[in-house]
């Protein structure tokens, strides 16, 4: 099966998902600074979030330019990140407007490592269909990246219990271990198209 309605598919539900978090952000009530006080928890979440959708959005975009071919586990494994991706607006929203209490910050990052481990079985699905000497597979290595990442949302979890403060100062950690674009499989590629030359 071709990929390109996986990959519309996927870049929708996206862009919905960052629609339905911009669109629970409310106006504040007053012309002045002090009225944006109240919704900074607000704002945050929603930066932190748009961030992190924005990293599945990039690194799920390099990953499927490697793909040549789908089928009906890639869909699913497809459909089981998406699923984990659309309750972020939920999430955030929770976290938000409750102040970075300790349960939404809890389940944020409950919410973070499942879409952490959806990823990675997407991405397993993906190199059982390409085999193990495919672009995929040589570009991501080790996968350092990809493996310290749960275990920091692990440790956030744990702490939300007890300092959600520390809980978020990890997932902006992890944010910005992503933030930094993925090179790896651009590298791979260039250096396949030079060869062909």
């Amino acid at each position: 099966m071709n990929k390109s309605r996986l990959e519309a598919f996927s870049d929708g539900v996206i862009a919905i998902l960052i629609t339905i978090m911009v669109l629970e952000l409310k106006v504040p009530i007053g012309g002045d600074f002090t009225s944006l006080k109240p919704t900074y928890p607000v704002f945050l979440s929603y930066i932190l979030s748009f961030i992190y959708l924005g990293i599945y959005w990039n690194n799920h975009h390099h990953m499927l330019h490697t793909v040549k071919q789908v089928n009906g586990r890639i869909l699913w494994a497809n459909l089981h990140l998406l699923f984990w991706l659309s309750l972020v607006p939920f999430v955030t929203a929770w976290m938000g407007e409750n102040h970075f209490a300790s349960v939404p910050v809890l389940f944020y990052g409950i919410n973070l490592l499942m879409a952490a481990i959806a990823y990675y079985i997407l991405q397993t699905q993906i190199l059982r269909k390409q085999g193990k000497n495919s672009i995929l597979a040589k570009a991501i290595g080790k996968d350092i990246k990809g493996k310290i990442s749960p275990i920091l949302y692990l440790i956030a979890i744990f702490f939300s219990f007890f300092n959600q403060w520390v809980s978020g100062g990890i997932y902006v950690l992890v944010a910005l271990i992503w933030l930094v674009p993925d090179k790896r499989i651009e590298r791979i590629i260039n250096h396949l198209e030079e060869e062909t030359r």
